[in-house]
């Protein structure tokens, strides 16, 4: 199996709702790339979660999370973690 990256999403204080939208969209177009194993949102409300597939590096993780709206938008707060899944 290839290298999972786990990104951890929290709704910062003010969160801006108008980001979800193109969250959702950048995510879809990182599923039609092959890179979004699986995403989904916290049954609370304060974040999400979604695992990156198919990326070279932790590196190489992080520079597409930095694209994602929900951190250009200053929505939320995003941490990616190197996952190793058994």
């Amino acid at each position: 199996m290839s290298t999972l990256y786990l990104v951890m999403a929290m709704r910062l204080p003010g969160f801006n709702a108008a980001a979800v939208q193109p969250h959702r969209d950048f995510l879809d177009a990182l599923r039609a790339a092959g890179q979004l194993h699986l995403t989904g949102g916290f049954s609370d409300g304060s974040g999400g979660a979604y695992v990156l597939c198919n990326v070279g590096s932790l590196a190489e993780a992080e520079a597409i999370v930095a694209r994602d709206p929900l951190v250009t938008m200053q929505a939320s707060e995003l941490h990616v973690h190197e996952w190793l899944t058994r």
